[in-house]
């Protein structure tokens, strides 16, 4: 299956080179190209591209504009943020706004493109040192505990514990298959289960948890 994708950048050289790295890859196509944001919301009504690898600060409407209208006009389109700014309010202002992944330009070209298959099949990924951030900014909150007591798993199965540990350390659901050798379907299955369970709303406090829980233990 052919992911089809829209680049959405005010840099011609940006989109240029993300557009040649994805040529090379048969189930990768870019199907059109935004300079602003306004022009990325049109354009997904027009081409309905799978991945929108959209950044923040482009002219007129940013990233994060886009991405609430995009995510909020029905279409079946999957924002991945791609940018250079990875400063908190960014972070918090995307995911928000109901984007699907949050990367930063610096990480490893490969790494940038199994983000926009992780966010194609459905699943969520933030770049490992902003996950880190999240958490530590959870931590350090005012009402949390600076000892924090770890908080009972309860309600949940022994597999499930499993699949939260994992999602905890960042793996995507086709990691999470492959690590306990079932399907990705399986896998998509029990993070439901999870959220349902647990009451998170998204893979972000589904992370918060697992630290909570005593399941993973704050990246250095």
């Amino acid at each position: 299956m052919t992911v089809r994708i829209l680049l959405a950048d005010d840099q011609p050289l940006v989109r240029s080179g993300l557009r040649v790295l994805m040529a090379d890859h048969p189930d990768l196509e870019v199907v059109g190209e935004a300079a602003t944001g306004a022009e990325a919301v049109r354009l997904v009504r027009e081409v309905n591209p799978d991945v929108v690898v959209m950044d923040i600060r482009m002219p007129g409407m940013d990233g994060i504009e886009a991405t609430r209208l995009i995510t909020a006009d029905r279409a079946t389109a999957r924002v991945l943020i791609l940018t250079t700014f990875d400063e908190d309010d960014y972070v918090y202002g995307a995911l928000r706004a109901g984007a699907s992944g949050f990367t930063v330009k610096d990480m490893a070209l490969d790494d940038i493109l199994a983000a926009v298959r992780v966010v194609a099949a459905g699943d969520a990924l933030i770049a490992p040192g902003v996950t880190r951030r999240l958490i530590a900014d959870f931590v350090g909150r005012p009402e949390a505990v600076p000892e924090r007591p770890r908080r009972p798993v309860e309600g949940i199965t022994e597999r499930e514990r499993e699949v939260l540990t994992l999602v905890g350390r960042g793996r995507s659901n086709t990691e999470i298959a492959e690590d306990l050798f079932i399907t990705v379907a399986t896998a998509k299955s029990h993070v439901s289960r999870l959220l349902t369970k647990l009451g998170a709303r998204d893979r972000v406090q589904l992370v918060i948890t697992a630290y909570e829980m005593g399941l993973v233990t704050l990246p250095r």
